[in-house]
């Protein structure tokens, strides 16, 4: 039986396109005031410098391109630490609600701590969760797919491993150290996102594959019923 339910959180729980889109508002509206240029036009161009190129060097071909003399990094913390309102999948938000009452609930997060908590502060789901890891917080060795944070949820609550499922939608790594440990998994698949296309590597591929949160609730009555 489960008693346990793991969750990712970017584009598992939420569209992390949002906090990408936030992120370069504040950078745009930074530079519109120093530079007085228009802020849509420069918002526009790191989408569009976002498309062709992807992420990583997003604010240095901005400035390239408009000979702004910048310290790089200065943009790349006023994105990180961009306030904002982001909103759950619908989904998300159903099954979090229906969940929280019968069943413990983690969150194992992956990216810069300072990031990854403005996010989830953003988005005032903490009230969902029993706990929450944010790998960064124990340093970048401890990002996924290493097993420690599957290890500290199942210790912190005292759960044993195939009592709990992981959920989420990053193949490269989300399931690695979530199988290494024993935990079920199910992968999210969206119609959106940055890890839609990926595949795991052999033998360590998702137990479940859904296409919307809802289903999580249909896997769990199967255990209930030890079809699992």
């Amino acid at each position: 039986m489960i008693k346990l339910l793991i969750f990712d959180l970017d584009d598992t729980l939420y569209d992390e396109f949002q906090f990408v889109q936030n992120g370069f508002k504040e950078v745009a509206k930074y530079l519109s005031n120093k530079y007085v240029m228009d802020i849509e036009d420069l918002y526009d161009t790191m989408l569009k410098l976002l498309k062709k190129h992807g992420r990583g060097a997003i604010f240095d071909k901005l400035c390239e391109k408009y000979n702004f003399n910048e310290q790089i990094m200065k943009l790349v913390e006023i994105y990180r630490n961009a306030k904002g309102k982001f909103e759950l999948y619908e989904d998300a938000r159903e099954v979090l609600m229906k969940l929280q009452y019968n069943y413990k609930l983690g969150m194992i997060t992956d990216g810069k701590a300072s990031v990854q908590w403005n996010k989830i502060k953003c988005l005032d789901i903490e009230k969902y969760f029993d706990k929450i890891i944010v790998t960064d917080d124990f340093g970048r060795e401890y990002w996924k797919p290493n097993e420690y944070a599957y290890k500290k949820m199942l210790q912190y609550f005292n759960c044993k491993q195939d009592e709990a499922i992981y959920i989420g939608d990053n193949p490269v790594k989300d399931f690695i150290g979530a199988r290494k440990v024993g935990i079920f998994t199910a992968r999210i698949i969206r119609e959106q996102g940055d890890n839609m296309k990926l595949e795991a590597e052999k033998g360590y591929e998702a137990d479940f594959t859904i296409r919307n949160l809802k289903e999580i609730l249909n896997i769990i009555d199967n255990f209930k019923n030890r079809n699992y």
